[in-house]
Order: C-alpha cells, then structure tokens, then sequence
C-alpha cells in the first residue's frame, strides 16, 4: 500500500467477490487448458512459461483513463504522458546498433552477465514504423509471423518484435497505428503506450481514446506495451502497477510478470530526442532481467522515457534482414534447437520514408528524399510540374514531357507564333488565304487586306466600298467610284472604266426609277387616245354608209338616159369611163 500512497493515495478498486473457490479454480484450469493447448498449435514447447502479464485474465486493465489520471503523482497534475521532440537530423546513418554485455548487479556475488542491444534512431519521424504481421492487413486477419518475414516485407534494417498479442487467436492487443493508418482502437485501454504524432512529437504513457483518435495532430505509429518503465528519467513501475493492474484475480499474475527474470525488449528516447530501442535476451526464471532491472539499466544509459513491450518467448531482434538475438523457444522438431516465435506486430527501423512514400508516382525514394524522374517533375514530393521560368509563356499547359502548347504556339516554352502561312496545333495547318490575306493562327480564319473580300480573300471589294473585308463604304459622291484599298475618291486611270459602268449602271437605275414614275400616266395617256382612234373611225365608217345610202335614193329619182342620146352618138367607153370618174368624185365627197 506504500507504493500506492506515493502515488497519490489513490487505492486500488475494490470488487466484490461473487464466484466460489472452486468456480475460480475451475475455470483458471480451463484457461490453462486453453493455453496449453494455444502454445502447441504454435509450436512451443510446453516446457516454457509464457510471459503473459495478465494471464487468464483479458488484456489490459478494467479502469478507465479517468483511474489512470486521478491516480498519479500530484506533480504530474491531469497529465497522463509525456512528449518530447524526436531528433530530425539527416546526416550519418539511419540506426547505429551496439551489443552490450553487462552485470546485474554490478558488484556482488549474485550478479549475473546480460548480454543484448542498444539501437539509436535518428530522425525516427522518417525511418521507425509500426508494422502488421506479416504485412498490412495482419492484424484484422489475426495473423501471426515471424519478426524476420514481417521485417523482410517492411525492407526494414533493424526489427524487433512490438506489441501483445493473443497467443490462441492472433489477435492483436492495445491500439496500433501503422504509417498513418489506424489498425486498431483499443476503446481507451489504459495500457502504457508509445507513439509518434504527425509533428515528429515522440509520445509515452497512458492515453484516453480522445487522445488516440485526435486529428489536429494525429498518430502516424502507435504501439501498446505494459507497464511504463521511465517517466522523465525516474523509474515509474510502481506508479505503473496501479495504473494499469486493477483486477485483484491478476494481481500475482501482474506482480510475476514484472518480477521474474526474461528476455525483455524496450522502446525509449534520449536527452538528443534520439528513438531507443532496447533487447535483452533471456528466457523465463533461468536468465534476463526483471523489470525493476530494466528500468535501472535504461536510466543508466541516459533514457528519459521508455515503456515496456513484448518479451519472454516474443523477444526477436533482426539486423539487415538477420536473427541477431537468441531465442528462448524451443523448436517444435527438436527441442535441442531454438526458434524465433511467430508473433504479432513489430517494430522496424528503415531507410528514411519520403512523404508520400512513392513520391508521387513520379520519383525514387532515395534515403528520405525524392528523386523525381523526367525534367519537369519538382518538390520534396516530386507532385509539381515546373517547365521553367517562363510557365509555357501562358500559350500552353506543363506536361511530364515539357510545354504542351496551344493551338497556333510552338517552341519549347511555347513562346513562338505560327509562321505566315501556318495555324493550328503545332501549326501543322496551311492557310489558304488569297491576295496577301493572313490567317488566324489558332482558326485559320482568313483577314483580308483593305480591297478584298471572301472565305479566302478571292473577290476585289465591289464598286462603292473599300477598306479590309471590303466593309467601309466609299465617301464620295454616289459613293463611286474610290480607291478599293483607300478609299480616296481620286481615282487613277486603271479604274476609270469601272467607274464608267457604276455611273453607267447608276444612270440605268435612275431611268428606270423615272419610268416607273410615269408608267401609270403613260398607259392612261395610251388608253384615251386609243378609245378615241376608236370613236373616230367609227365614226367615219357611219359616215360613209349614210353618204352610200343618200346616194342609192338620189338615183331613185331620176331616170337614166345615156348620154349618147342626149348629146348624140358618144362612144359606149367614154360615156363609162366618164360615169367612173363621176362616181368616184362623188365617194370622196363622201369621205371627206
């Protein structure tokens, strides 16, 4: 109870005992069985404890983060975690990896050798990842791999073995943010954690769910462990058994877990904001180190902050791709032999990640950095398209291959206009203008020049109007003649016949506007004097037919004698002939 005193005199949750004796041993000897039966289809050799801290228990604490908080030391107020600055240097290596042998205790005749690694991180907001087993999706597939083909498929340098799992199902433990991407939500599991935020701030302890799904700067690699190890450079596992034991059936179980001797692997920073990553070998209750001896080995060499993850059997670290560790599991083919457990997430260090990884599309990740392909892809993400300076001279668009230009623009920046004759894309077209016409260089569309008109500038303006495409009518009198291109009503010699047949045509029009004037009284005129050409001879047709008729009643009246009897023996013709003569004398009378 001392410890939970210093802790802030927050005791641990009482739950009332409701199970018999006997149901309790009942089913402790299920999970057992269960276990047992677990490690087999593993392959592990029933001979080794498995180094669960919560065994038969479910995983992780029944409190809330609310527990956790009010629980701590007072000097660490409402604050559950620490942050701290995480190194983004680029130059040297990625990871500098060094094997230690050492003595717990130092001094005595029951110290021991440990022997294990030390992994420094530079920059490990670019180069540390949390990774699935077995590659993305291992997780919601539960399935388990070892740490030397999940590090093969990550291309990682160094690897170690990550966060719990269950050994019977697979399933993985706590939460786990892989490269940005939320595999797993715990629902608040109160267990220590480690992180890294979208700033390259590095994260270590207890968490709320809040904290876990924030998105102002949210988690790119998150992993769960148990028990916090170093808190600001001090040892915190007893503050951590209260935080995160609160179940009085796992209390041994807990206390074991942290007492007894394995192999144990650690993630940590130092004062540089340099990642840590620590393995211990060992195996359980024969050779390691306990918890208490892990976070004094860790405060040591210069931790600040460090939780606990994964041991026992699960401890692997891989080098280049290498089994550098020693495991403790037996193989199954042989108990002389010992094999890497397969396991559930991992830790991996790599060449530095360039954001995006794949730069785009349109680079190499080169050591962090993008290598972007062609001469025209730019920026840290090889995403911007740069065809110099001059931006295509606004006359077409940049492509991955250069300056695609726009209609009637060629030349590399696209500065350059169709030549005289030419339009189109790639002014590829040839223009069909007449009579020194220029076309549009995107169209094609001809303008003429002043005096011609037409699709193709083919017609001479018409008499009367000049100037480009003909439209400007001629300002002189009757509006002809002028000059076609000028305009100027002071015509030269060459166009005086044109001008002739305008005036000409103009006169035309004039007689025949003046007939159309006098048509109606012409044709009245017409008419009376025919009518009267009419009356008169009809009238003089009536007067001869009555002269005719006066006649025949004058001779009526008088008796014919022949001449020659009166004026003796005339000749018969020329009494005729004077008879003829007489009555012809006597028509005209009647006509006149």
């Amino acid at each position: 109870m001392a410890a939970r005193s210093a802790a802030g005199g927050c005791g641990r949750p009482r739950r009332p005992v409701s199970v018999s004796v006997g149901r309790a041993v009942a089913a402790a000897a299920l999970a057992a069985l269960g276990w047992l039966q677990a490690v087999r289809g593993a392959g592990i050799s029933p001979v080794d404890p498995v180094l669960q801290p919560y065994f038969p228990s479910p995983h992780g604490p029944q409190h809330s983060h609310r527990h956790v908080r009010d629980c701590q030391p007072l000097k660490y107020g409402n604050v559950t975690h620490e942050a701290w600055p995480s190194d983004n240097s680029t130059g040297g290596p990625v990871a500098t990896t060094r094997t230690f042998v050492s003595y717990i205790p130092p001094e005595g005749e029951d110290r021991r050798a440990i022997y294990g690694h030390f992994t420094f991180v530079r920059n490990p907001l670019r180069t540390f990842s949390v990774l699935e087993p077995g590659g993305t999706g291992g997780c919601q597939a539960r399935r388990r791999a070892t740490v030397e083909e999940t590090a093969r498929l990550g291309r990682c340098l160094v690897a170690q073995n990550g966060g719990y799992f269950d050994m019977g199902t697979g399933e993985c433990f706590g939460n786990v943010v892989s490269d940005g991407k939320l595999v797993r939500n715990s629902g608040g599991l109160q267990n220590a954690q480690f992180g890294i935020r979208k700033d390259g701030t590095m994260v270590f302890g207890y968490l709320s769910e809040e904290d876990v799904l924030d998105q102002a700067n949210p988690f790119v690699q998150l992993v769960s462990g148990v028990v916090w190890l170093l808190r600001g450079g001090e040892v915190y596992i007893s503050q951590s058994q209260l935080a995160e034991c609160s179940d009085t059936q796992t209390t041994g179980t807990f206390d074991k877990f942290i007492n007894v001797i394995s192999a144990r692997t650690a993630v940590g920073h130092n004062s540089q904001g340099q990642l840590v990553l620590v393995h211990v070998d060992g195996q359980t209750e024969s050779r390691g180190v306990n918890l208490w001896e892990m976070a004094e080995f860790l405060k040591q060499q210069g931790l600040i902050n460090a939780i606990n993850l994964d041991g026992g059997g699960s401890a692997t670290l891989v080098l280049n791709g290498t089994l550098a560790s020693y495991p403790s599991e037996h193989c199954s083919f042989d108990s002389m032999w010992r094999c890497p457990r397969n396991i559930s997430t991992i830790v991996c260090i790599h060449e530095p990640s360039c954001e995006p990884t794949d730069c785009s599309g349109h680079g190499t990740c080169v050591q962090g950095q993008c290598h972007c392909a062609g001469d025209f892809w730019r920026g840290p993400a090889c995403d911007i398209l740069d065809c110099g300076p001059s931006n295509c001279s606004l006359h077409g668009i940049c492509t991955d291959s250069g300056c695609l230009c726009d209609a009637g623009w060629i030349g590399s920046n696209c500065s350059e206009a169709c030549t005289p004759g030419f339009y189109g894309a790639a002014c590829a077209q040839e223009c069909q203008c007449q009579n020194g016409g220029s076309c549009d260089p995107v169209h094609g569309a001809c303008s003429c020049p002043a005096g011609y008109h037409g699709t193709s500038c083919e017609q001479e303006c018409p008499v009367g109007w000049y100037g480009p495409n003909c439209r400007e009518r001629c300002p002189c009198e009757h509006s002809c003649p002028c000059d076609r291109e000028t305009g100027s009503c002071n015509i030269t010699s060459s166009q005086l016949n044109k001008a002739g047949q305008c005036l000409a045509s103009q006169n035309k029009g004039r007689s025949k506007e003046i007939f159309s004037l006098s048509e109606k009284t012409w044709i009245t005129m017409t008419s009376v004097l025919a009518l009267l050409l009419v009356i008169s001879a009809m009238g003089n047709i009536g007067l001869f037919f009555k002269a005719r008729s006066e006649r025949r009643h004058e001779g009526g009246d008088y008796l014919y004698q022949p001449l020659r009897k009166m004026n003796g023996e005339a000749s018969p013709t020329s009494s005729l002939a004077a008879w003829e003569t007489e009555d012809a004398q006597d028509q005209n009378q009647a006509l006149l």
